[in-house]
């Protein structure tokens, strides 16, 4: 009712659904805009990848928004940079091989805020495997089986 009034007066139409997409997408651009960025920790094939994709950063602090795991690199770093990452206030998702964040499951286990989000994903060398992913384990607690 509301949008005919102004439809009368203004001689107007409805928003297609193209540009209710470009209104989301500016949206989103606004969001990404503050600051907010992804971290990767992962072997060099996936952290290149999704650096040649453009998410490679240094904050002001010089340090920067990813890990690459290599055979020399220790858990300790590996945690460290986990760590740093959960704490940086410009980072929103931290994505993280499995088979590296088996390595710091219990740091992994321990983060709980929603924001930065951990997703694990996979890398060329090892599947993934959801029954070693702790987000996703602890979202099959929330609902049901036979919900489904």
């Amino acid at each position: 009712m509301q949008f005919k009034t102004s439809q009368r007066l203004l001689g107007s139409q409805p928003p297609t659904t193209s540009q209710q997409i470009g209104n989301n997408e500016r949206s989103m651009a606004a969001s990404i805009q503050k600051g907010k960025i992804l971290a990767v920790i992962g072997d060099e094939d996936t952290v290149v990848g999704f650096m040649l994709g453009g998410i490679g950063q240094l904050n002001k602090a010089r340090k920067p928004n990813y890990l690459i795991v290599d055979k020399n690199t220790t858990v300790t770093d590996i945690e460290e940079a986990f760590k740093d990452f959960c704490t940086r206030g410009d980072i929103a998702i931290i994505l993280i091989n499995q088979h590296v964040a088996e390595m710091i499951r219990y740091a992994v286990d321990q983060h709980t805020t929603s924001i930065p989000a951990v997703l694990e994903i996979p890398s060329k060398e090892m599947p993934y495997d959801p029954s070693k992913d702790s987000i996703l384990n602890r979202a099959r607690g929330l609902f049901n089986p036979d919900d489904f």
